[in-house]
């Protein structure tokens, strides 16, 4: 007997989906108080840049968390298809805008998500890409991926969604979710990516010469 589309439907695993996570929200303190995402590379804000590299690693929708100048980053910025997510304590630190934005994905139908910082223009969508291959196709919602660089933890890092919870209730201050996988190291697959990317943070007024 012919099987019908509908149970073919039925018996076909269904690939993971993964979301991108940007935490966009600094206001830059060591800068001036020069908001991180507005900061000028490649003739565009540099939040355009970080999305680019999420969608071009292969996130199938990304989340934005804004605090500073929220409003000047939407009229500036082109972020389509983007769910920008506001984190009003943003000057509470990195810690606050990973709340954020993990539960503007509760509810979303992602497996995982790909967590990446907006002051990073050095991690481009290769280590993405190596960062969610090991992830692969398995759908795991307790996996924890991690770049490393020479063998040292870095951004992005993929959280399967059955760790969102544990991770927003660890996030305090400008620590993010440091607490978090100290506490699970052992759980981590790490991926290269030193030689593919460098994980330096635009801080400083020096290192905005890193900017293009």
């Amino acid at each position: 007997m012919e099987e019908t589309r509908e149970e073919t439907t039925r018996r076909a695993p269904r690939e993971p989906v993964v979301a991108g996570l940007l935490l966009a929200a600094g206001g830059g303190r060591r800068l001036g108080g020069r908001p991180k995402a507005l900061l000028e590379h490649r003739g565009r804000p540099l939040v355009e840049h970080a999305v680019r590299v999420l969608r071009e690693g292969g996130c199938a929708v990304v989340h934005v968390v804004l605090g500073a100048a929220a409003d000047a980053v939407r009229e500036r910025a082109s972020l389509p298809g983007c769910v920008l997510v506001d984190n009003p304590e943003w000057e509470r630190g990195m810690g606050s805008s990973l709340r954020a934005g993990l539960e503007s994905l509760a509810g979303s139908g992602a497996d995982a998500v790909v967590v990446s910082l907006v002051d990073q223009p050095g991690i481009g969508a290769e280590a993405v890409a190596r960062v969610m291959g090991a992830y692969g196709t398995s759908g795991a919602r307790n996996a924890l991926v991690a770049a490393a660089y020479d063998g040292k933890r870095g951004h992005p890092v993929l959280f399967g969604a059955d760790r969102w919870a544990e991770v927003r209730a660890s996030a305090e201050g400008d620590r993010g979710a440091r607490a978090y996988l100290r506490e699970h190291e052992a759980a981590i697959a790490l991926v290269e990516c030193g030689d593919v990317a460098e994980a330096y943070d635009i801080d400083t007024a020096a290192d905005l010469a890193r900017l293009e």
